[in-house]
C-alpha cells in the first residue's frame, strides 16, 4: 500500500513509481493533459521527470490512463509502457478499480449515507453536466456510494465510491441533492475558494497491476488546508 509521497521533485507529489507506471497526487490547477488553454500539462511535468532521472535520450512514452478535473485534486495514473497503459485503459473502462473519493458540502444531504442514481447529460458548450431523476435524451447512467465520514462547524465531509465514471459525475450528483461541493460555482456553491479550486479529493485507488497483477492499493494525501486537516 502507497500512502504517502515517496518523492516531491519537480513540484511532482509522486505516490507510486515502478517500470510501468507511475502515479501522481494532483495539484489544484493542474490540467492532467494539454488543452486550448495552452497551459502546460501535469502529463508533460511528469515526463520531464522520468527523463531526467532515468538520463533517458530522447522522447520519453507517457500515456494518460484517466483524468481529473483541474479543480479537483488527488491521485493520477500514468502508464510508462504501451502494454501498461492498454491493460489499465481496460481496468478503467470494465470499472475493475476502486474509487474513493473525498468531498467537502456545506449543505448536509438528508440522508447519512445513500446511493445516488442519475441519468448525466453533458453539455458541451458550457462544459458542465446535469443529472437528472429520470433518463433523457442523450444522457448516461450514474451511480455513487456516498456517507458522511465527518461534521464540522459549518461543513460536511463526505466518502464517496464511485460506481460510474460520468462527465464531472460527483460535482454534478451532489449538486442534484442539494449538496454543491465547496467551492464548486459551476454546481451552485454560492463563492469561490482562494485558489479557485474546490473540494473534491481522489482519495483512495484500488487496482490490480497490469504487469505483476498484484494489488495496488494507492492513498492520496490531501491538500495542506485548514478544511481538508479536519477531515
Amino acid at each position: 500500500m502507497s500512502n504517502k509521497i515517496i518523492s516531491n521533485k519537480n513540484n511532482l507529489q509522486i505516490l507510486h513509481e515502478d517500470n510501468h507506471l507511475i502515479v501522481v497526487n494532483k495539484r489544484v490547477g493542474d490540467i492532467v493533459q494539454g488543452d486550448k488553454t495552452g497551459d502546460k500539462p501535469l502529463s508533460d511535468v511528469v515526463k520531464e521527470y522520468i527523463k531526467d532521472k532515468y538520463n533517458k535520450p530522447g522522447e520519453v512514452f507517457l500515456g494518460v490512463v484517466h483524468r481529473l478535473d483541474r479543480p479537483t485534486t488527488g491521485i493520477v495514473v500514468f502508464a510508462r509502457t504501451s502494454k501498461a497503459l492498454t491493460r489499465m485503459n481496460e481496468l478503467f473502462s470494465q470499472r475493475e478499480t476502486q474509487k474513493t473519493y473525498w468531498a467537502v458540502v456545506k449543505n448536509r444531504p438528508s440522508k447519512n449515507e445513500d446511493t445516488l442514481i442519475h441519468y448525466i447529460k453533458r453539455n458541451e458548450k458550457n462544459n458542465t453536466s446535469k443529472a437528472h431523476v429520470k433518463e433523457v435524451p442523450d444522457s448516461k447512467l450514474a451511480s455513487l456510494e456516498y456517507k458522511i465520514i465527518k461534521e464540522l462547524d459549518n461543513y460536511y465531509g463526505l466518502e464517496i465510491q464511485l460506481h460510474t465514471g460520468r462527465h464531472h459525475q460527483i460535482r454534478a450528483q451532489l449538486s442534484a441533492i442539494g449538496s454543491p461541493i465547496k467551492g464548486d460555482l459551476k454546481y451552485g456553491f454560492d463563492r469561490s475558494n482562494p485558489d479557485g479550486g474546490i473540494h473534491l479529493h481522489a482519495r483512495k485507488l484500488v487496482f490490480i497491476h497490469p504487469v505483476s497483477k498484484e494489488e495496488i492499493t494507492i492513498i492520496a494525501p490531501t491538500p495542506d488546508e485548514v478544511i481538508w486537516k479536519a477531515i
